[in-house]
């Protein structure tokens, strides 16, 4: 199955309460479905080399069709085109338009709710414009699929990039799994949220290593790569070494986890984005930096740790592992951002319920 190059339940089992006559009621004890975590593969791809991983998304609404969002750990929340999923004439170039507070169109329901996303920093931006809507929707294949109820998404109904010029339709729709809440709207959150954990799981997904030989230009499907729900087990025994998360008032939970990173002989304070959304070149802002700004050379080593004791060291190449250092006072960015090629040899978990994220090294 080819991919397009882009930029950038179960049902619970409810306490019944019986009410008796002659002035008494009890409870009966019923048995409960046991939910285990649910399994889904991935698409992995590649070109003029950069990664990415792809979510299949096979339905929306009523309407069933073939997209591929990007799997992206740096971001919250689903953003698709509305173009192929609301009638054309609903699509204008001033927006998207709905008849009072909602509309409901092929299962969806559209609210008159607009926003903004923004991807990019001060050097450039692209923006989508849209608005909230909710639907079920379908994710995976034949090899593995689930179905979550009511999930908040952006409709964008025109996506710009930092030159103002217009891209073309679905060319950056986003599967945001991050813990946090999306800039449009705070309603909107990662769809996984919405997976059914029972009473016996913990909301939360994990992210397995990703399989270095498998991203080809066609799009490979990787089963096995994204597991939803958590046991404790994955908490206390499995290997991960936890983050609890920062909350703010815009935004929501934080995935920017402290520590320092060391390069060319210095360490500095670093804020940490673990991206699977950033395709190729690690990020790391410096603001102590003042001259030899731009790509590290092949064979530089890098390592970062954590302020909960994670460490990792990698090597620069001409082909893999690239980072370029920038400066935060001309990005307006200080994160440092860690890209796709840091997933090749670590495991990722995202723990909504406790709001922390897991790393573990494999």
């Amino acid at each position: 199955m080819k991919l397009k190059k882009i930029l950038l339940l179960r049902q619970p089992i409810a306490c019944l309460l019986i009410i008796v006559t002659l002035n008494s009621c009890k409870k009966e004890k019923i048995a409960t479905a046991t939910i285990n975590p649910v399994t889904v593969g991935l698409y992995e791809y590649t070109s003029g080399g950069g990664k990415r991983i792809f979510i299949p998304i096979t339905q929306i609404g009523t309407q069933s069709f073939s997209y591929f969002g990007v799997f992206d750990t740096g971001s919250s929340g689903i953003t698709i085109d509305a173009t192929g999923i609301l009638p054309a004439s609903m699509i204008t170039t001033s927006g998207i338009q709905v008849t009072g507070d909602s509309v409901v169109v092929n299962g969806i329901t559209v609210t008159s709710k607009t926003g903004t996303v923004s991807f990019g920093d001060a050097t450039g931006t692209t923006k989508e414009y849209g608005n909230l809507a909710y639907a079920s929707i379908k994710i995976g294949n034949t090899s593995g699929n689930y179905t979550f109820k009511r999930v908040p998404i952006f409709l964008y109904y025109k996506i710009v990039d930092g030159d103002g010029k217009k891209m073309a339709a679905h060319s950056a729709d986003v599967f945001g799994v991050g813990p946090g809440t999306s800039y449009a709207n705070s309603e909107i959150t990662s769809p996984l949220r919405y997976f059914d954990t029972g009473t016996g799981l913990i909301s939360g997904f994990k992210l397995a290593t990703l399989n270095a030989t498998s991203f080809s230009s066609t799009g490979t499907y990787v089963s096995g790569l994204l597991t939803m729900g958590l046991t404790t087990s994955d908490l206390s025994s499995a290997g991960f070494i936890m983050h609890p998360l920062t909350y703010y008032s815009s935004g929501g939970y934080s995935p920017n986890i402290p520590g320092t990173i060391s390069y060319s002989g210095k360490t500095i304070d670093a804020q940490f984005l673990f991206d699977t959304g950033t395709p190729s070149v690690t990020i790391i802002e410096d603001k102590l930096a003042t001259t030899s700004l731009g790509r590290l050379p092949a064979n530089s080593q890098v390592t970062l740790t954590t302020n909960k004791g994670f460490t990792y060291t990698y090597t620069t190449s001409s082909t893999g592992n690239l980072t370029e250092i920038q400066n935060p006072n001309n990005t307006a960015d200080y994160r440092t951002i860690l890209s796709i090629d840091f997933f090749l040899k670590n495991e990722y978990l995202t723990d909504y319920t406790n709001h922390q994220i897991g790393l573990k090294n494999n």
